[in-house]
Formats: C-alpha cells, structure tokens, sequence
C-alpha cells in the first residue's frame, strides 16, 4: 500500500520539533502528576486539552498518566474543527500521522466501518489539513502507549443531532472492542481569570456528574465555552453506550495558572471514563 502520511503541522512551535525534547517535555510532565485517584475499574475514555504543551501539558499529563498502567492497541480521537466547516464528522484516511516520535499509524478497516455504518461520518480532507486539535494528543499517547493504531475523527458540527448520531455509530461499530476514546477539548476562552473560573466551573460539574444530556443543554443555551464540547458530549455519551458508569475530574486550571496573566485566560480539563469493576 502506497504510504500517504500526514507530516505535523504543529512540531517546533505547539510542541517541540525534536523527539529528544519533545519526549523530556512529556516525561517532566507526567512525573508531576500524582497517583491516580481512579477507582478500580474499566477505562473507558479520557478527555484532554489542545493548547501548546507550554500551556496545557500539565494538565494533559493528568490524563495520559492513566494509561502507563492501562495498554490500548487502538485509539479513537474525537477533535473539533477549528479552520475548516463542514458538516457532520470527518475521518481521516490517511495511512499515518507523523510526529517528532514517528509515525502512528491510522486503522483505516476501523475507519471505513464508520463511513459504511452511518453517511454523517465522511472523508473531508479540508478537515484535517490544518487541525491542532487531534494531532496534538499524539506525542503523549505515542510516549505512554507506545504503539497504538489511530482512528482520527474531526467533528464538523456540533449541534444535538449530530452528537446524538455520531455516538450511536461509534458504540456500534466499537463494542466489543478495546478501544480508548479521547475527547479533545479546550474550555472558555479569553475572560479574566475568575469569570473562566465560574464558566468553566459549569462544564468540570457536568463531567463529573457524567451529565453529558446537562452538558448539551447548557451548550446549547451558552451558558458554558468548549471549543469542543461536540466531540465531548459525543466521547461521554459513546462511552456511556459501551457501558461506562462513571467519569471522575483528574484536574482543571487555565492558563493564568501557567503564565501568571490573569486578564485573558483559556481554561483546560483533564478526565477520565470508566466503568466501576462489577458494574
């Protein structure tokens, strides 16, 4: 098969370019992270942020931490479309996503099944061209997990129907199957710090409510800010389909914790899914 990869548009300024550092970078950051509080049980999804690591790295750890001791073969990425819009969702078809780690390469039998089950999933390579949101999940997969195949989906549009859609399709085509759901997101966006704090408040309680129909509502209504908060009402409620019983916050800050400035900060989530054991 003729390889067709899809070469790393953020290396060098999202995250490092060299492997060297880039791999540091991650390692100092999950050292910081503390044992995991997660009860005994299935991991089913996680949610992360998409800001450069310098921001949000810290807060992504608290996530990808979790899956030292938990191996996934396959990895489903659930990104929003930042550049791009379109309708529905897009899944890459690409062979591989490159990274200064290597290569990780797309599951495209995975990926296809999707396109065959539902017409909402579809192939728009506009979608993916100039999207931070999904490749920056890679390097801290690629240093915790190793090696892992990658189903890479851009949600174009976020409304109720699509969501509702979207999960459906993927609960069918994934059960059975173990398959770690990722949920990229980012929460408000340019407040001072403790109206970030009040906004994002709302969507750290839906999460550990596992309230995603809540979440939606309030999405919805406006009352909360997720520049991807489509892909996670969809990672929540697929995981929910598969059997997940409980989500728990591993850690919320923004970036006026990292920088210090206050007058117009973005807010990050780290969390995890699960299934409590003899659920």
């Amino acid at each position: 098969m003729v390889q067709d990869i899809r070469k790393s548009i953020i290396a060098g300024s999202w995250y490092s370019g060299n492997p060297d550092t880039l791999r540091s970078q991650i390692r100092g950051f999950l050292r910081e992270v503390p044992e995991s509080t997660v009860p005994p049980g299935e991991l089913m999804a996680l949610i992360a942020p998409h800001a450069g690591y310098q921001y949000s790295g810290g807060v992504a750890a608290h996530a990808y931490k979790l899956l030292i001791s938990r191996p996934f073969k396959q990895v489903v990425i659930v990104a929003p479309s930042h550049r791009h819009g379109f309708r529905g969702a897009s899944v890459d078809q690409k062979t591989g996503y490159e990274t200064p780690l290597g290569v990780v390469p797309v599951d495209r039998v995975l990926s296809r099944d999707l396109m065959e089950k539902s017409a909402i999933f579809r192939y728009v390579p506009e979608g993916h061209a100039q999207e931070h949101a999904l490749e920056i999940q890679l390097p801290f997969l690629q240093e915790t997990l190793k090696e892992f195949s990658l189903t890479a989906i851009i949600q174009g549009s976020q409304d109720e129907q699509t969501v509702e859609e979207l999960a459906q399709t993927l609960a069918r085509v994934l059960r059975g199957k173990k398959v770690l759901l990722v949920a990229s997101t980012d929460l408000s966006h340019f407040h001072a710090y403790d109206q970030a704090r009040r906004l994002d408040k709302k969507v750290v309680d839906r999460v550990a409510a596992f309230d995603e129909k809540g979440l939606m509502e309030d999405l919805k209504d406006e009352r909360v800010e997720a520049c991807g908060g489509g892909p996670l009402v969809t990672v929540l409620k697929t995981a929910r389909l598969l059997g997940a019983t409980d989500s728990r916050i591993l850690q919320y800050a923004n970036s006026g914790d990292v920088t210090g400035d206050r007058s117009g900060v973005v807010g990050y989530l780290a969390a995890a899914v699960y299934k409590r054991e003899n659920a």
